[in-house]
């Protein structure tokens, strides 16, 4: 891969680069889209797939997240991807690894808060990934907002000469966004998963008739989450979608992002209001 990226370099071709864990869905080929829209058909475009250990906390699902690399390449071959990469732990964190890379503010709250290593796993992994790959343009989708702000700090911070795009969020027809942990849902669960949506939109409503204070609007989305018998609200959050300082007062332009359990499920999605 570092040849190949070496090789591009000099002969000034443009990169496009989508990280994934794989299990690829029409989510993550919007993305591979997006990077070949800004690379051109003379450019290349590099999907990665890798599931990471150093993102996943000792009680999350590293062993059983969904796997198939098969139906990646084919996915991947039918998107005019160029190349694939799917390294090993081997390659990636080598024996007696111990270099990480810690974004300090942005990775506090809301999925930091919740998962406590799990910025730190995703920021070492993008960073190692943007020195194989050497992008000039990486696009992360919208979903995963907190961690593409992250990703955004963190390359201004470091200096990586990387464009990083933020792609808008691919949705089934019910609303509930494409994640390859929908695959877990039971078929009620994946039923009460549009209850995340719905409490997006429900904080749409209420402030589109103006400003309306954070502990008021939390407690209406909890109550709305709490009517779905298979979910349990681990957080609901508003904030400014520049700086993610909690906000007091929730009005238009205020981001909102929760994270639901559905059984043993863990569901992230996020609106600007």
């Amino acid at each position: 891969m570092k040849r190949l990226a070496s090789g591009w370099k000099v002969s000034g071709i443009a990169v496009g680069f989508v990280p994934t864990m794989g299990y690829l869905h029409a989510g993550h080929i919007s993305l591979v889209h997006n990077a070949r829209q800004r690379v051109g058909s003379k450019g290349q475009v590099v999907v990665s797939i890798y599931v990471n250990p150093t993102q996943f906390g000792p009680t999350e699902d590293l062993a059983k997240y969904p796997r198939d690399l098969a139906h990646d390449k084919k996915l991947c071959r039918e998107a005019g991807v160029d190349v694939l990469f799917v390294p090993s732990n081997a390659q990636m964190y080598p024996e007696g690894y111990s270099t990480y890379v810690i974004e300090e503010h942005l990775s506090q709250a809301m999925e930091g808060a919740s998962r406590p290593t799990h910025f730190r796993g995703v920021t070492t992994v993008v960073s190692k990934l943007f020195n194989l790959v050497l992008p000039d343009v990486a696009v992360f989708g919208a979903k995963d907002f907190q961690q593409a702000a992250i990703i955004q700090r963190m390359t201004r911070d470091l200096n990586f000469p990387v464009k990083v795009v933020v792609a808008p969020t691919v949705r089934e027809p019910d609303g509930l966004a494409l994640s390859s942990r929908n695959k877990y849902l039971s078929p009620i669960q994946r039923e009460q998963a549009v209850i995340l949506r719905q409490s997006l939109q429900h904080a749409r409503n209420a402030v589109a008739g103006g400003p309306v204070q954070a502990t008021r609007l939390l407690d209406e989305v909890g109550k709305r989450i709490a009517t779905a018998s298979e979910a349990r609200l681990d957080y609901v959050e508003f904030f400014n979608p520049k700086t993610l300082e909690p906000a007091t007062v929730v009005k238009r332009g205020t981001q909102m992002a929760l994270a639901v359990f559905l059984g043993k499920t863990r569901l992230i999605d996020n609106a600007t209001l």
